[in-house]
């Protein structure tokens, strides 16, 4: 008789008995680590520098100034291998680290070369996740995914505990330079490894022949044609919109103008929901063919608004961080089973097009981020993103609703496992 436990272990482990996740997942770790060392430390900055609410949610939103350009991205990984296409974009990464952290030793760094830097990053990260969304489908035996994505998404989720707890701490006891250091380290370590990662290579002649932008168009119409891919499309916009603001730019004014905290009060914020994500992904990971992808994605952004809800009504920062632990929780187990369900719909002759306009969701977050900064600076905080909170769920039923026949049935092919 099979010990429960020991399948569940061995759902979690399977991914890595393939060569190229090896590779892959401890280069996405060390690019995520940076990632939220970097925006943690630069949000301080900002906020430090400037004292305005509304240029920290401008810098928040350069983070995100390339989704209108990710399915370029995901056409080009489509057409000279996800690997390669993440291996340039993670090389840049390291080039842009370098340059701010040169500055900041040589006290250069005004605000505004800041911004400019932020800006160019901001046209390249956002398809950072729709490349290696794509390279784990496209390595990934099919009966592996769930559970493949399920652990791939720890190296985000875990780089919001270690990433936020380790930026905050470094930048108060090193100072800017040194910190920024770390940040360069991780990035240079990250693309040193993405180069281990194996993976086909397109059919390169087959897509030469057909001309880019009939093969862009192709990715959209797909999208637009098909009705589990367009609803989830729109979930995906309508939460980069309302919920991501509160826990991936709004922390640092949270910190320090509602809870009165240093950059460590910052750190445990920014880690207490990812503490949450990071259980929610290992659940997702353990859960592996069980799940229903879309009825999860569905009633966990429900669980996920509501979560939200409650931590911009809560008095204390010790109450605020156990709400986010459970926003962060939900937000796992509505975005994943959300991924892997694009994955498996696209096949591979779409999957890095479709990946690069799930990015173009992104999108939402800027809009979200300028928009909660005027909001908040006429009628503050707990209004805005009560009101924040409340449209997602009445948006969020509205498209399950309408959806309904492709992403509640067990038998869709959204749902199958």
């Amino acid at each position: 008789m099979t010990h429960p436990g020991r399948n569940s272990r061995s759902e979690v482990l399977a991914p890595f008995t393939v060569r190229s996740f090896r590779f892959q997942w401890p280069a996405d770790l060390l690019t995520s680590w940076a990632t939220e060392m970097e925006i943690l430390i630069l949000g301080w900055y900002i906020l430090a520098e400037t004292g305005s609410v509304l240029l920290l949610t401008l810098y928040g939103a350069l983070q995100y100034a390339g989704t209108l350009i990710a399915p370029l991205f995901g056409l080009a990984g489509d057409r000279l291998g996800h690997r390669n296409v993440l291996c340039a974009m993670r090389a840049a990464y390291a080039v842009l680290a370098t340059l701010i952290t040169v500055l900041a030793g040589l006290h250069l760094l005004p605000a505004w070369a800041v911004f400019a830097i932020a800006g160019v990053a901001g046209m390249i990260k956002p398809s950072d996740l729709a490349m290696r969304n794509a390279l784990v489908a496209e390595t990934m035996p099919p009966d592996r995914l769930m559970a493949a994505m399920g652990v791939a998404r720890t190296t985000t989720d875990s780089a919001r505990i270690v990433g936020a707890l380790a930026g905050a701490g470094l930048f108060a006891w090193l100072g800017m330079a040194p910190a920024y250091a770390c940040v360069t380290a991780f990035y240079v370590g990250g693309f040193g490894l993405t180069l281990g990662v194996g993976a086909r290579h397109p059919a390169g002649g087959a897509m030469a022949r057909v001309s880019f932008w009939r093969d862009l168009r192709d990715g959209m119409s797909y999208v637009w044609d098909t009705p589990e891919s367009l609803a989830a499309m729109w979930l995906a916009f309508l939460v980069n919109l309302t919920a991501y603001p509160m826990t991936l730019g709004l922390l640092p004014y949270v910190a320090r103008d509602v809870y009165h905290v240093d950059q460590t009060g910052l750190g445990t914020l920014s880690a207490s929901f990812a503490v949450g994500a990071l259980a929610g992904s290992i659940g997702i990971s353990l859960a592996g063919r069980s799940i229903r992808p879309a009825r999860m994605m569905v009633i966990y952004t429900v669980a996920w608004y509501a979560m939200l809800l409650g931590f911009v009504h809560m008095p204390g920062i010790d109450s605020g961080r156990i709400a986010l632990v459970l926003a962060g929780f939900m937000q796992s187990l509505s975005m994943v089973p959300m991924a892997v369900m694009l994955l498996h719909s696209a096949g591979a002759k779409f999957r890095g097009r479709v990946m690069g306009v799930r990015m173009l969701a992104v999108y939402g977050l800027p809009i979200g981020l300028l928009a909660a900064g005027w909001l908040i600076e006429r009628f503050g905080f707990v209004t805005t993103t009560s009101v924040y909170c409340l449209v997602g769920l009445a948006l969020t039923v509205a498209i399950a609703l309408r959806w309904r026949h492709a992403l509640w049935p067990l038998d869709a092919p959204a749902n199958a496992r």
